[in-house]
């Protein structure tokens, strides 16, 4: 693969094909910059010429020079990111590195959002799919994993049902419980209001969007997204068998052992 083959031959017509694609190319890059960190390492010589870190649609990645056409087949990520090597500490590079990696993932969705024609909805649904991966600088520098680890204690304090979460067709979709940003929490501001818009902006983890607000929707007990359940192929009575629901995203491999949904 050279630079050029960044934009693959992969054929985006959708916000949900550019959302698999952006999800390809960021498992590839943060693979490169925690489990192949080494190998990502040494290949950054600064001795060099510009290098830029390229992530694929099929998930793997590359260290290699810019494409040469101008203008390029798909934007192109920062360049020269081996010069700073040697002149940081490596932490502090890769988490530079993985800040200009979040900058180019979006730029290269948003460059097929353009090339594709999307419009104000379909622009507004990938970004909200996006927005529900932690970025690769949160990965990197370990911030996603400690959210994670916060949210846990206060979504079990908070439930009066062992380790479910569930929204259902008899309950209205406004009183489920429904993760708060924590700047809200703590404001205390406005709470009711607040809620009840927040209920309703509530988005699918899955399609990006909060239609079919009285169906089954089922939430991570890992991530704390919901999701619809048709979107997850999860049925209530299905559920009712989940100990401890862990979306696909954070599954990879993994197994339900414990329940956790709502409907």
């Amino acid at each position: 693969m050279d630079g050029a083959g960044a934009g693959g031959a992969y054929v985006a017509r959708t916000a949900e094909e550019v959302f698999r694609d952006l999800r390809g190319r960021r498992a590839g890059m943060i693979k490169a910059l925690t489990e192949d960190v080494d190998k990502f390492f040494k290949l950054c010589d600064p001795e060099k010429e510009n290098l830029c870190l390229y992530g694929y649609p099929n998930e793997t990645w590359e260290v290699t020079l810019p494409a040469e056409e101008v203008p390029p087949e798909i934007p192109e990520p920062a360049l020269g990111i081996n010069f700073a090597r040697d002149g940081m500490n490596e932490k502090d590079w890769l988490a530079l590195v993985a800040v200009h990696s979040d900058s180019w993932l979006l730029s290269v969705a948003f460059y097929f959002g353009a090339r594709f024609g999307f419009d104000k909805e379909n622009r507004r649904r990938l970004f909200n799919m996006i927005n529900n991966l932690p970025t690769i600088y949160e990965v990197v520098t370990g911030i996603a994993k400690k959210q994670s680890k916060e949210k846990t204690p206060n979504s079990s304090s908070k439930s009066n049902k062992p380790s479910m979460k569930v929204l259902s067709r008899a309950e209205p979709r406004a009183k489920a419980k429904v993760p708060v940003p924590k700047d809200e929490e703590e404001s205390g501001e406005d709470e009711g209001d607040d809620e009840e818009e927040e209920h309703d902006n509530t988005l699918c983890g899955t399609c990006g969007t909060n239609d079919g607000k009285d169906e089954f929707w089922i939430c991570c007990d890992n991530c704390e997204k919901w999701y619809h359940g048709k979107c997850v192929k999860i049925t209530p009575a299905r559920a009712e068998h989940i100990k401890h629901y862990r979306c696909p995203e954070c599954t990879n491999g993994g197994s339900n052992s414990n329940k956790r949904v709502k409907t």
